[in-house]
């Protein structure tokens, strides 16, 4: 059984400061096998960290569409933000890459979705994130699981890490695979090892935000 963390950040995500050797120094501490890495609109962060621990780190990326946020898996070139959830989707399957959405009904989150829009594009993505440790209320990730259970969609659940010490609070427990294809598969019969952030996690994405506009 492998350890997966689907949703972790560096400091090439506007909210974070973690370097990519302190993830990757977190993520073996705690037995992660594998490391999804997803900045915000970028994979600069994620090459840095599979260049120090290729066995570890998986190149992603959390894409901010016209609708909602998509996150993705084996990204192989970085796709920009803004574009509608259809060209999102497109471009991330020409690389073959895994497909996900993050955190869906989470109204606190300008990268939520509107059920209607979700329904647009669930026939052309692998999961959608039924648990994120970051989501303010319980019933934003009990939506998305009852969304998923009803749709017959697989489900991944991350951390949503944006400092070291979070790493490892979500993750997913399933079958060895080496690529997406086989992610694909092994997605199915993962299971869930979730654990809820407190609110005062999200001052590290504060602080983060403060410190950027002061260097800037």
């Amino acid at each position: 059984m492998l350890t997966l963390e689907f949703h972790s950040h560096t400091r090439a995500s506007k909210d974070s400061l973690t370097r990519p050797a302190d993830l990757i120094k977190a993520a073996r501490r705690k037995g992660l096998d594998r490391l999804v890495i997803t900045d915000h609109n970028s994979i600069a962060g994620a090459l840095e960290a599979q260049a120090i621990d290729r066995e570890l780190v998986i190149v992603g990326e959390e894409i901010m569409t016209t609708k909602g946020e998509i996150l993705a898996a084996f990204v192989r070139e970085e796709i920009p933000a803004f574009l509608s959830p259809q060209e999102t989707i497109c471009r991330l399957k020409e690389q073959g890459a895994f497909i996900s959405v993050s955190h869906p009904f989470d109204e606190l989150r300008a990268g939520g979705w509107k059920e209607y829009d979700l329904l647009e594009i669930i026939p052309f993505v692998d999961a959608i994130e039924v648990y994120n440790s970051r989501c303010m209320l319980p019933r934003f990730n009990r939506r998305a699981r009852e969304f998923a259970v009803k749709h017959h969609l697989a489900g991944t659940v991350g951390s949503d890490a944006h400092a070291a010490f979070e790493v490892g609070r979500s993750v997913l427990l399933l079958d060895q695979f080496t690529g997406p294809k086989e992610m694909r598969e092994a997605i199915r019969g993962a299971k869930f090892r979730v654990k809820w952030s407190p609110w005062w996690f999200h001052l590290t994405s504060r602080y983060a935000s403060i410190i950027r506009k002061i260097k800037s």
